[in-house]
């Protein structure tokens, strides 16, 4: 699933196709994946000039004229394509937009597990939703309230999107790694500088990875450079970049999960063996 740089990486993309566009059309051959319905968002959408294109968590918000909002989701393997070439025609195409200067943003998901929503009032749409890691309101302070008032291992909580939005399975490795704590230490037991240290190395490691466009390991999400910087998600077995030890994998909260043993030490939970 496309995490936050990786769905960041996509707006800015789209951004210069997309912002003052007027829609002109939207159709879906595959009903469920619209909210309320197909019919609900075209009536919301049609006729509609884009003012911004955004992201808030991992999803995509089209900001429309009137104050209306279209969220998309990709969840597992959506994608967003351009209908620019002459019988272009990609595979699993499950809804399109046709735009005032021509061209058709297409929605593909192999999976049919992605979203498409339109609503009237974001804030109540996406209240669920824990605060955005790399906006400036989220410091150290709001991490650690966050933390301490959850008796929950680091890496479940840290993926719970109402907790914190938009970090998913590699940049949870990856910042806890930076941080040297293990993925299993209880959130509430963290010291004050255990708390600073995580909140940097989640906001570098994000930013990081928007730089290198995200991560491409498989064909959902092409054109990402990141995976050339990961230093331990996917490395099971291969020395740690830092102290040689190899990177161990275990399944936490029914994901997978990459840390160093030695830069990462579990500490006071008894009976853990890794």
């Amino acid at each position: 699933m496309p995490e936050l740089p990786e769905v960041e990486t996509i707006v800015r993309r789209c951004r210069p196709r997309v912002e003052g566009r007027r829609i002109r059309a939207f159709a879906s051959s595959w009903a469920k994946n619209a909210f309320p319905s197909v019919s609900h968002v075209r009536r919301g959408v049609v006729g509609r000039t884009v003012t911004r294109l955004g992201r808030r968590a991992k999803f995509i918000v089209f900001h429309m004229e009137d104050g209306g909002h279209l969220l998309v989701h990709l969840r597992m393997s959506g994608r967003l394509e351009w209908a620019d070439q002459p019988g272009f025609r990609p595979e699993h195409i499950r809804a399109h937009w046709d735009l005032d200067d021509g061209r058709r943003l297409l929605f593909c998901d192999a999976r049919k597990f992605g979203r498409i929503v339109y609503t009237r009032d974001l804030p109540a749409t996406t209240a669920a939703l824990g605060p955005e890691p790399l906006e400036p309101e989220f410091t150290p302070r709001v991490l650690a309230r966050i933390l301490r008032r959850r008796r929950r291992q680091l890496k479940p909580l840290l993926l719970d999107q109402t907790a914190i939005a938009g970090l998913g399975n590699i940049y949870t490795d990856e910042a806890l790694h930076a941080a040297g704590l293990h993925p299993l230490t209880r959130a509430d037991t963290l010291s004050d500088v255990q708390v600073r240290r995580l909140h940097a190395a989640i906001r570098r490691i994000l930013r990081l990875a928007i730089r290198n466009h995200g991560t491409t390991i498989d064909w959902i999400y092409p054109g990402g450079w990141m995976q050339r910087r990961l230093r331990v998600y996917g490395r099971t077995d291969e020395p740690c970049c830092d102290c040689g030890t190899p990177i161990v994998a275990l399944r936490v909260g029914q994901r997978s999960t990459h840390f160093c043993p030695r830069c990462q030490p579990l500490r006071g939970v008894r009976g853990r063996r890794h």
